[in-house]
């Protein structure tokens, strides 16, 4: 099984779409570590911030086959 990456904002755009479906990986950092090079530093930067199946986690954190992993930048506007 796979597992669901949601890019969202600037990320979408590094990315070439706002989601894809990538090979199971048992951790956060082994997911990031498998993206693009450009991708991978983008998001590993500072204000990112990442979702599992919905919820806010921080640090290298353990994953489900089936799983969905958001890839958060800030928002901003007014």
């Amino acid at each position: 099984m796979a597992l669901e990456l949601v890019f969202l904002g600037r990320l979408e755009d590094l990315a070439g779409s706002s989601g894809r479906a990538v090979p199971f990986a048992p951790s956060l950092a082994a997911v990031i570590a498998a993206l693009e090079p450009d991708l991978s530093a983008a998001v590993k930067e500072p204000r990112i911030r990442y979702a599992v199946n919905g919820t806010l986690v921080q640090g290298d954190v353990e994953l489900r086959e089936g799983d969905e992993v958001a890839f958060l930048p800030p928002v901003s506007g007014g």
